[in-house]
């Protein structure tokens, strides 16, 4: 009987390998920055009350309208697979009580997240991100550390063709002004029923809106920075300032809208001009009044979300990952039984001390052996028999260019490491 191939669902980014090396040596480098400066890692569950999300992310929304997997359990509760990382962090920090201690709360997260789009180039139902945030002190020096944060994880990977768009949502009182100024605005406009009714539950999401017709209706509408309040005009100002010190490269966009409700203040996002139209690489801003409809206290927080994914597309854009990147150090190949066993120990001694390692399983003929070294892609590979045993001294053969140089087995660590490290 023949059973039919099961296949993973449609939209769904999986990686095997070899692409998952660098998948992982991606996620590694854009999150490597904010362990340095001090965060720590949370890690939380997939699937959340879905409260959380209609409430924290912002029922107006894509992610909660049309974007969310949403189930009922066993239990006859309503659960969501998450579609991003902020939410579940604070309702972690009000559940365990880290906003009662020392602050700002600071953390990482990485994992898989779920939203139910159109697949595309960079755009899965399943995709992967690490995130950051920093929560209980509104600082705009804390603003400008998380951003850098982020552009420190791009710059690791190597991107150079990206650009960081960053705008003033303003506070309660900026955003009521600016208000009343474009409802009237909007409610000039012919629109759909649907996109009124997008509008009348946040107005704001008009400037978000994809459309060349909604586009071209909202060109002359009024822009918030042109609302600010006095302390939102001082607080941007600042971040900025703090930027400029920092060299962090940025292009003010006043029209800039994230696609989530909980944004206020200081909000960006980071675009790669090798993406085509999903050209978002990552972004964030700061959330006052979150903790607050979670059910927690009137505490700030600001915080980022960097897509793995298009980090990678991006870095392969940018020609950016090679083979031997992500292969073995070296690669041993024992002939006989007696051999294979201290190629294992040899193995082992050379794993320990930094030096990545793999051996020709299998009992293969010298040939065969030699071939699975060469597509290993590892930089370096021995032979080691009876011979090379006995006399302690085996041939370092360089790949690359098929130089060898005899080398005893006890300094064979050592002239690795040297090696390696030019």
């Amino acid at each position: 009987m023949r059973y039919e191939k099961i296949q993973a669902p449609k939209g769904v980014s999986e990686y095997v390998p070899p692409i998952s090396s660098a998948f992982e040596w991606v996620r590694d480098q854009l999150i490597s920055q904010a362990k340095n400066a001090g965060y720590q890692l949370m890690e939380l569950p997939v699937f959340e009350d879905t409260a959380l999300f209609s409430r924290g992310v912002g029922e107006s929304t894509d992610v909660v309208s049309k974007e969310m997997y949403t189930f009922e359990d066993r239990g006859g509760r309503s659960i969501t697979l998450r579609p991003e990382g902020t939410a579940g962090v604070m309702r972690a920090v009000i559940e365990h009580g880290l906003d009662r201690g020392q602050l700002p709360v600071k953390v990482w997260y990485s994992g898989a997240f779920f939203r139910a789009e159109r697949p595309q180039a960079g755009r899965y139902r399943q995709f992967y991100q690490v995130g950051v945030e920093a929560i209980g002190v509104n600082d705009p020096a804390l603003d400008a550390e998380i951003i850098s944060l982020a552009d420190a994880g791009f710059k690791k990977v190597g991107l150079k063709n990206y650009r960081l768009d960053i705008t003033s949502l303003g506070d309660a009182q900026s955003r009521a002004a600016h208000k009343v100024d474009l409802v009237a605005f909007i409610d000039k406009l012919e629109l759909d029923d649907a996109t009124k009714a997008r509008a009348a539950i946040n107005p704001l999401r008009l400037f978000d809106d994809k459309r060349d017709e909604i586009k071209s209706a909202m060109a002359d509408a009024p822009l918030l920075k042109d609302y600010l309040s006095e302390q939102s005009t001082k607080d941007f100002s600042a971040v900025l300032q703090y930027l400029d010190q920092l060299n962090v490269a940025y292009v003010v966009n006043p029209r800039m809208v994230r696609g989530l409700d909980y944004y206020t203040g200081t909000t960006f996002e980071f675009v790669h001009e090798g993406l085509g139209a999903q050209s978002g690489i990552g972004g964030g801003g700061r959330y006052d009044g979150l903790m607050e409809v979670l059910g927690g206290q009137s505490l700030s927080g600001i915080g980022f979300g960097l897509g793995v994914d298009r980090v990678l597309l991006a870095a392969q854009s940018e020609g950016l990952l090679t083979q031997d990147q992500f292969s073995s150090d070296l690669f041993i190949i024992p002939l006989g039984e007696g051999a294979k066993s201290a190629a294992l120990v040899l193995a082992a001694d050379l794993r320990a001390a930094g030096i990545r390692t793999e051996l020709a399983f299998g009992d293969r003929a010298l040939k065969g052996a030699m071939k699975a070294a060469d597509k290993s892609g590892s930089r370096y590979v021995i032979v080691l028999g009876e011979s090379e045993i006995s006399s302690s001294v085996v041939e370092l053969k360089e790949m690359a260019d098929g130089s060898t140089s005899s080398v005893k087995i006890e300094v064979l660590r050592e002239v690795l490491l040297e090696s390696l490290s030019r």
